[in-house]
């Protein structure tokens, strides 16, 4: 099987050269040359165009920056889908638009070509290393097809669902990766600004619940998911309770805390509701009725907002 790789930088660069070491026949491209140096020299085929690789290659991976290059690379001049035969498939990496990715399909599909999303987890030293985790949005055939190649890059290929849902898995891992970013600055900040240094609030965050990941290994699935909100482990009056002893030590120390103050107001609305006596896990519900969504299983409690 002759493998195409499109987007040589940090992830698709190093990603290509693990393919090279396992012994992958490479055709390659990249808007700038410069960028297959390693690639070239490790073994790889250089030619101009998407469309030389899709060619060349039964499979062709992309990994771009987001996007509008990617919609460049597939369907632009030059670009994938003048290339492509019948029977061939086209792997997408990178992290884009699980919308986008739809819309090529469409047009791929026309020509006999499969379209898989399979974004990633992991840095380059992962790409390097073979140790990435893959979300994969394809059919059963089509992820069976690929799979010896994605197979040298990953421990782990999760099969998220059907064409777009590799994207969807990766918008979701990534936001809230920033997220928890967000949040962590916030209350680091208060807290050294209250007298505790950020190491010691580091080493406190990491012997609770939540830097043992009990939020998300527990939690979630044993309460949230399956509304056990009563008896609660801990109340939501207890916890606006704190949330907002939080937000009054930031206005009395001048430290912006917005994403507290969002969570001390969706903690307001659901004690007004009559909540306050159930788990703080019960805003997960909150956010359903609001995004019109199903986030609970099929034998959960009865639960009426």
């Amino acid at each position: 099987m002759s493998v195409g790789y499109i987007g040589l930088g940090r992830m698709g660069g190093n990603m290509a050269l693990r393919l090279l070491e396992c012994g992958v026949d490479l055709v390659v491209t990249d808007v700038s040359k410069d960028q297959a140096g390693a690639v070239l020299e490790a073994g790889a085929r250089w030619v101009d165009t998407a469309a030389e690789v899709a060619a060349e290659a039964d499979v062709i991976l992309t990994s771009l920056p987001g996007p509008p290059q990617v919609e460049q690379v597939a369907a632009g001049p030059g670009g994938l889908l003048e290339g492509m035969r019948p029977g061939s498939a086209w792997v997408d990496m990178s992290t884009s638009s699980p919308v986008l990715i739809r819309a090529l399909a469409q047009r791929f599909a026309e020509k006999g070509v499969d379209v898989i999303d399979a974004p990633v987890s992991g840095g380059p030293q992962h790409c390097r290393a073979g140790e990435l985790v893959i979300f994969v949005g394809a059919e059963d055939e089509q992820l069976a097809r690929v799979e010896p190649v994605l197979q040298h890059l990953a421990t782990e290929i999760l099969h998220i669902g059907a064409l777009g849902a590799g994207a969807v898995a990766k918008l979701v891992n990534n936001a809230t990766a920033l997220g928890t970013w967000s949040l962590l600055s916030e209350v680091f900040s208060l807290g050294v600004k209250a007298g505790v240094d950020h190491q010691t609030l580091h080493g406190m965050l990491s012997k609770g619940a939540y830097g043992r990941g009990l939020i998300l290994s527990q939690m979630l699935p044993g309460v949230a998911f399956k509304h056990n909100f009563d008896p609660a482990g801990f109340a939501l009056n207890l916890g606006r309770k704190d949330i907002a002893l939080a937000n009054a030590l930031g206005r009395d120390l001048n430290v912006p805390l917005p994403v507290l103050n969002l969570v001390e107001q969706s903690a307001v609305e659901m004690v007004g509701r009559g909540h306050g006596d159930k788990d703080t896990a019960v805003v997960f519900s909150l956010q359903e009725e609001r995004a019109g969504v199903v986030m609970h299983d099929g034998d959960a409690k009865e639960f009426t907002l």
